[in-house]
């Protein structure tokens, strides 16, 4: 008798069909790799970036490292009216303007103030009934806790009006005890 031969699952061939869809998923997943790699590159650069201008902002020395001279002028100009914008933002204007409202204003107009941070002064541009209520005015300025070395920088009589109103202006020291530099 012959020996039988039973094959109940036959061996399967691979076919192409097969291949190339392996293929085609080792190929998205290496797309996929490659991107993910690619992201997480731009993002340390991001951080990087962040970093450097945190540290610009703090004024860290060591993240001014890679600009050139012209980036660091620029640099520096753009913090120094950061600066500027800031102390002027820390001044004190609540008192200011409480005292200037507070003064007895009948004889005294305001027409407009110009508050230089930088330099602690302010100009006051004013118009005065007369001569004497323009030097009240003045004193009053003085002898006030916010303002010091008040001075008359100019000032112009009005004889085409029947009033003669004093147009004037003055400027004093801004003095700020508790703005922090």
């Amino acid at each position: 008798m012959r020996a039988l031969m039973l094959d109940f699952q036959p061996r399967r061939r691979a076919s192409a069909f097969g291949w190339s869809l392996l293929l085609v998923g080792l190929l998205v997943g290496a797309v996929g790799l490659w991107t993910h790699l690619q992201l997480d590159a731009q993002e340390q650069q991001a951080h990087g970036r962040l970093r450097q201008a945190e540290g610009q902002l703090h004024g860290d020395s060591e993240s001014t490292v890679g600009l050139s001279p012209a980036e660091s002028r620029e640099q520096a100009a753009r913090m120094a009216e950061m600066r500027r914008i800031s102390a002027q933002l820390r001044r004190p204007w609540e008192r200011l303007f409480a005292m200037l409202e507070a003064l007895p204003r009948d004889q005294v107009a305001l027409l407009s103030l110009t508050p230089d941070a930088r330099k602690g002064q302010v100009r006051i541009t004013a118009e005065a009934k007369d001569l004497e209520a323009m030097l009240e005015f003045h004193r009053q300025l003085e002898s006030s806790a916010e303002l010091s070395d008040v001075s008359l920088l100019n000032h112009e009589v009005d004889a085409k009006s029947a009033e003669h109103p004093v147009q004037f202006n003055l400027q004093a020291s801004w003095e700020v005890g508790d703005a922090h530099p």
